[in-house]
């Protein structure tokens, strides 16, 4: 039998190691669907109940393996669907790689069903390398710049395969004029600046007496060197919430998140420094960093195109993280003056008090911040944590404790809804063996969850370690837009947009052969969460939460809080309990001393 041009693409997938591709069958990909039945299903069709989710599911297993993300889809509508988790890959700088089909060549340009110029829709998601393949001799080439470049650029790549071309027989690049033979594999490097750059950098790092650290996800593998850094600096390490997972937080010097979702001694590193490094992160909010005449600043970036952003940087060092590090701290000199560092350090130790206090605020039924707070001593050292876009990711930035070997990642840049769920079960498939929870919101898990749950139904069973527990706070309502159209526009809840019917997620899992439960009461929170954690399938656990507390950042500005009080003066639907949570949450920041452990509601 003949090696068709589907074959081959599968035969060269596997070549590069490719163990899954995450996918939605339709019949502008019959051709590759067919290969499959003949490749033994290698590599493993993981089929997503929609092609968004299957694209979320290759940025889950891409983020948390390391490796590429594949994902698959028919022409037309099935390559649109793929875009909204493609753009979430390339704004947090993810490498994936999608393979799409389209209608026959005879068939283009004639407006045929399902016909879309695919080419032209995916040239800014796919910026770097999208080629159709019009001809059998294109491959390997293709398939190979597409992987090479995701995996280097960590970016998305595509590849658009017309129906027709799928079933042609493969005929390789031969020896001969405007032929393009390819190899397989990518080499490892680590590129470093050079040696003058590197002791500029140490010179402006030594001058200064208050050095902050900002670092991201550049920095994940460079953990033992920041924290060297960090001590000979005596710096303060602050977080962007995609490098939440990059450095642990029990060291008494690791300030947590910074910008909306972050704490308050991040907030204070920020405006008290006189000098910062930032390693690995393009964090976005400039308003979130010293003033711009406050601080002497140096990056280090492993991509020429991102230093240089966000702060006026002295100096800007292209190149690995871990080994830029690894030349700057021989020219480092020792802080002499602890002060700072103690500083940094006391008032680290004072937020977590504070958080402390804020989980065991009372509320209506359940408080979000308790929720989350409770789980933060019983996650397991190797869990693998999503957090859905929305309030729960206030809840997942501020209250959990990345330690030991756990991770944990959301949508960053693109702050999308929806990738909680997808996002863990791309990483059961990556790490089989280890636990993985997603926080997620009553809106994100209404919009997709549920039906992703499906997906967890049908392939828990070959996972070596079956924790999966998604913990949806159920309010009602889509708060964290609520909050902000309270305290950025001052205008009360809007009900037709934002309230959300009461669903048994629970019960649906239950529905479909998983397991669940719904907590309505504080004092069945923890108990809920050793349930779910000791459970050996997939688990749903459902909490009952009030949507009157609230997610502001605890360095909110006057003005912010004045127009969340003018939205509650213009008769927000939830006024009364509004006031309250909010003046009982904002009095644990300046209440006196605090109780160890977290205290129950």
């Amino acid at each position: 039998m003949s090696t068709k041009v589907s074959d081959y693409v599968l035969e060269r997938l596997r070549d590069w190691g490719v163990e899954h591709v995450f996918a939605y069958a339709g019949d502008g990909i019959n051709g590759l669907l067919a290969a499959w039945g003949r490749a033994d299903n290698k590599p493993r069709f993981v089929q997503a109940r929609h092609e968004e989710m299957a694209a979320f599911e290759a940025v889950g297993y891409a983020k948390f393996s390391g490796r590429i993300g594949v994902c698959a889809a028919t022409s037309g509508p099935g390559a649109i669907h793929l875009l909204n988790g493609l753009y979430d890959a390339k704004l947090d700088h993810v490498p994936v790689v999608a393979i799409v089909g389209q209608t026959n060549r005879s068939a283009m340009g004639g407006s045929y069903q399902q016909e879309v110029d695919l080419l032209s829709l995916y040239k800014d998601v796919a910026s770097e390398f999208c080629e159709m393949v019009m001809v059998p001799e294109q491959l390997p080439n293709v398939l190979d710049r597409a992987l090479r470049i995701a995996q280097a650029q960590r970016t998305v790549t595509a590849v658009i395969i017309p129906a027709d071309v799928q079933e042609l027989d493969y005929t390789p690049p031969q020896h001969a004029f405007k032929m393009v033979p390819s190899s397989l594999g990518i080499a490892q490097y680590a590129p470093i600046p050079a040696e003058s750059e590197i002791s500029r950098a140490a010179e402006v790092l030594n001058a200064g007496e208050k050095v902050a650290i900002l670092i991201g996800q550049g920095a994940r593998g460079a953990r033992a060197e920041v924290e060297q850094v960090a001590d000979v600096l005596g710096a303060g390490v602050a977080k962007a919430l995609l490098g939440k997972d990059a450095f642990p937080d029990d060291l008494p010097y690791v300030t947590g998140a910074i910008g909306l979702l972050g704490t308050r001694p991040s907030y204070e590193l920020m405006r008290d420094c006189d000098t910062l490094l930032v390693i690995g992160s393009s964090f976005p909010y400039t308003q979130f960093l010293p003033e711009l005449d406050q601080a002497r600043a140096v990056q280090i970036d492993i991509d020429p195109h991102m230093v240089g952003l966000r702060y006026p940087f002295e100096v800007n060092l292209v190149g690995d993280a871990r080994e830029t590090l690894r030349r700057l701290i021989p020219q480092l000199r020792r802080k002499s003056d602890s002060k700072w560092r103690q500083k940094i350090e006391k008032d680290t130790a004072r937020w977590w008090e504070v958080m402390q206090r804020r989980a065991a605020v009372s509320a209506d039924p359940i408080n979000p911040e308790y929720v989350v707070h409770a789980l933060d001593r019983l996650l397991p050292d190797d869990v693998i944590l999503a957090a859905d876009s929305g309030s729960a990711a206030n809840w997942y930035a501020r209250h959990l404790r990345i330690r030991g070997r756990m991770r944990g990642s959301l949508s960053g840049t693109l702050a999308t809804m929806g990738p909680g769920v997808p996002y863990v079960i791309g990483a059961k498939f990556a790490h089989p063996e280890r636990p993985a929870i997603a926080i997620v919101g009553d809106g994100a898990m209404q919009m997709n969850g549920m039906a992703e749950m499906i997906t967890a139904t049908r392939y828990w069973q070959e996972w070596d370690n079956p924790q999966l527990i998604v913990a949806v706070l159920n309010n009602q309502d889509l708060n964290q837009v609520t909050w902000e159209m309270r305290a950025m526009s001052g205008a009360p809840q809007f009900l037709p947009s934002q309230s959300l019917p009461d669903v048994p997620y629970a019960d649906f899992a239950r529905s479909i052969g998983l397991d669940g439960l719904r907590v309505e009461k504080p004092d069945e929170v923890e108990s809920g969460w050793r349930r779910a954690l000791d459970a050996r399938r997939p688990f749903v656990l459902e909490f009952r939460t009030d949507p009157a507390v609230p997610p502001i950042p605890p360095h909110a500005t006057l003005d912010q809080i004045e127009a969340a009080a003018a939205a509650v003066i213009k008769g927000d639907s939830d006024r009364l309990d509004v006031m309250k949570q909010g003046i009982k949450a904002k009095a644990q920041e300046v209440l006196p001393g605090g109780k160890q452990g977290p205290d129950k509601p």
